[in-house]
């Protein structure tokens, strides 16, 4: 069975920042589904369901992290990173579900108006909500973003970025009901669509990265030109005949081919790749393994 409490460096900044994450979401939630309720606005209360698929996507960023660090085992020797991909995909799909779900509605709203139906004017108090809901969003998605950088995990971005969309939709809250209060009541279904629209774009960019990593996707081609150089200037390797990479998770494998004097003994060479072996497993902290394999080639003069 699975539990929560975390246990590695990297689960507690995790845990730590989903705590914190899931405790001003819920506040968030509450304020602006009050003053989007009491103040008649429509794009604060899409702002607010936004905010509470954010509670539902931290717990997934919980266990995506929890399950990610699970050590290799015999059914999963390669260990289990790319986890941590599949509760980024369920926190895309939540955001694309959420941004449709807002869209339409707001769409609803739209076509009601357009046939002759009047909307509710909001008042200040959302206007003082959705103020609220930019500063602590923009503050968490850099908290967020920090961590994840810290621990290089791709489920911790994703909900860093979660929160910035959620700064964005307020911000688009925040013009829409000004809007409104100034005797264009539309604006505030209107801006409603623009936020559906940048929380779809916020779950692509999630889904493809997941994606990518999922399916063994190589390195830049700049970060692999940087392996195959200092591989290089590694004493004793006379050519790179062969570089592959491939993502795994956060993490990332290595597979090369290194040419050296045929001359040399086998122990020779052994020792030529395992200083290959530990050189680049060093310089790259994320490279989770790096596979040589050794071929005589020609003896430097």
């Amino acid at each position: 069975m699975l539990t929560i409490q975390p246990v590695s460096p990297n689960e507690r900044i995790a845990y730590r920042v989903s705590i914190v994450s899931i405790i001003v979401n819920i506040l968030l939630v509450a304020a602006k589904l009050f003053a989007g309720i009491f103040a008649h606005s429509n794009a604060l209360i899409s702002d607010a369901v936004h905010s509470l698929s954010d509670v539902i996507g931290t717990l997934f960023v919980i266990v995506g992290v929890k399950m990610s660090n699970k050590k290799a085992d015999s059914t999963h020797p390669y260990g289990h990173e790319k986890m941590e991909c599949l509760a980024s995909i369920v926190l895309a799909l939540i955001l694309v579900i959420t941004g449709l779900k807002i869209g339409s509605d707001a769409l609803i709203l739209i076509i009601h108006t357009l046939q002759g139906s009047a909307l509710v004017i909001p008042s200040a108090l959302a206007l003082y909500a959705a103020l609220l809901s930019i500063v602590v969003k923009e503050w968490m998605y850099w908290y967020t973003l920090n961590a994840a950088k810290k621990i290089n995990s791709s489920a911790l971005k994703a909900e860093a970025w979660h929160h910035r969309s959620d700064a964005l939709s307020s911000i688009g809250s925040l013009i829409g009901i000004g809007g409104a209060m100034l005797g264009f009541p539309i604006c505030d279904p209107l801006v409603s669509i623009l936020i559906c629209l940048v929380i779809v774009k916020v779950a692509y960019d999630i889904l493809s990265d997941a994606i990518n990593k999922l399916v063994d996707r190589s390195l830049s081609a700049e970060q692999n030109e940087e392996i195959r150089q200092l591989i290089l200037a590694i004493p004793g390797v006379t050519g790179v005949d062969m570089l592959k990479s491939r993502m795994f998770g956060a993490k990332f494998y290595i597979d090369v081919e290194i040419s050296v004097c045929k001359d040399l003994s086998l122990e020779e060479s052994h020792l030529i790749s395992e200083n290959v072996h530990q050189r680049i497993e060093a310089h790259f902290p994320d490279a989770k393994h790096c596979m040589v394999h050794v071929n005589p080639g020609l003896c430097s003069e």
